[in-house]
């Protein structure tokens, strides 16, 4: 278990959450191992085998502390909140806006070129840190292609008719399929023709489940993203559920997956790229269950999640505010921006573009 900033990540199997007045109670095999206020906590994140009680449940809905159930290999299950809080009017606000094509594919447009650009930084990087790379050429392709869709989604101009929704997802798309196509080309240590058992190696993405070690690694780093992203929907008063880019679906929270996009390639892609080219992770912390899927060992799970709440506290400038903050305050900082968009408050939706 971990208690970083205002999250308490459970991951022991077996833990049992139990209240004590105003602090959550942690036990373990029946014994206490942590006490922590309620009110120091924004979020409690359990993974696999963790038990709550009801009144335990019922505080944290009251105070809202939202508890986010992960499986053991860091699958997203189910989510408490108590009431929803937030300002009505911008809910409001933003149903209406969702249901506007042209208001919905401005707001896509500005977090899929996000996304294009922080991925394409990926590449860009890799190549400017390791210029004795053997797939050079590919890396620069695929930097230059992801280029040439980052123009198409540029605002348009005076005049010229905007990307549709669909066009928008298309474009996204096509730059999704040429970066993981290189993608493999970013790992350069523990590889399986290196003599590493099993080894690190990167084919396609498979979600459910993830079929290698890469991708377990980078589905649990999207699990932990996506709660920072619903919790900053949910903080700064917007739907969750409802997003522009990702449209309704029960059980989807559209808004937080869309939230999401702009910080895959920085937050997740990067960390993931680092932990393998570091040996901060071994292949030997992978195991393959008998349905395929691949999972994370408990030691590997932990030096995953400390490496990212590191990571999170690390200082950078906002592009668009001008300001030094950590980088887990980032997210929130751009659900504010989006709610102020909604609210009319700003002309479009500055999202974040790593430089």
């Amino acid at each position: 278990m971990k208690h970083h900033l205002n999250t308490l990540f459970i991951q022991t199997q077996g833990t049992y959450l139990a209240r004590e007045g105003e602090a959550v109670l942690v036990k373990v095999e029946r014994q206490v191992k942590l006490r922590v206020p309620v009110h120091n906590l924004g979020g409690i994140v359990c993974f696999g085998r963790v038990g709550l009680s009801a009144s335990l449940m019922g505080l944290c809905g009251e105070r809202g502390v939202a508890i986010s159930m992960l499986s053991e290999g860091g699958m997203f299950r189910a989510r408490i909140n108590g009431f929803t809080s937030g300002n009505v009017l911008l809910r409001r606000q933003q149903y209406r806006l969702t249901d506007d094509p042209a208001g919905s594919a401005a707001i896509a447009r500005a977090m899929v070129s996000a996304k294009v650009a922080n991925g394409r930084s990926v590449l860009l990087r890799a190549l400017r840190d390791n210029a004795e790379l053997p797939q050079k050429a590919e890396l620069d392709a695929g930097a230059r292609k992801m280029g040439m869709a980052l123009e198409q989604l540029q605002p348009p101009a005076t005049g010229v008719a905007a990307l549709s929704l669909d066009s928008v997802r298309g474009l996204e798309g096509e730059a999704a399929a040429t970066y993981f196509g290189v993608f493999d080309h970013l790992i350069v240590a523990q590889k399986p023709d290196a003599g590493t058992p099993g080894g690190f190696a990167f084919r396609t993405r498979s979600r459910r489940p993830p079929l290698d070690a890469v991708n377990a690694l980078l589905s649990f780093l999207y699990a932990m993203l996506g709660h920072d992203a619903r919790s900053a929907c949910e903080c700064t008063g917007l739907d969750p559920q409802v997003g522009f880019l990702h449209r309704d679906r029960p059980g989807r929270a559209g808004l937080a997956l869309d939230l999401m996009e702009e910080f895959r390639p920085y937050l997740a892609d990067r960390l993931a790229l680092s932990l393998i080219n570091r040996r901060q992770v071994s292949p030997t912390g992978f195991t393959i269950t008998e349905s395929g899927a691949v999972n994370m060992d408990d030691p590997t799970r932990k030096a995953v999640l400390s490496a990212y709440q590191k990571r999170k506290q690390e200082q950078v400038i906002h592009p668009y505010l001008g300001e030094k903050v950590s980088v887990g305050l980032l997210i929130h900082l751009q659900a504010r921006l989006l709610a102020r968009h909604v609210r009319g408050e700003l002309d479009a939706y500055p999202a974040f573009i790593w430089k």
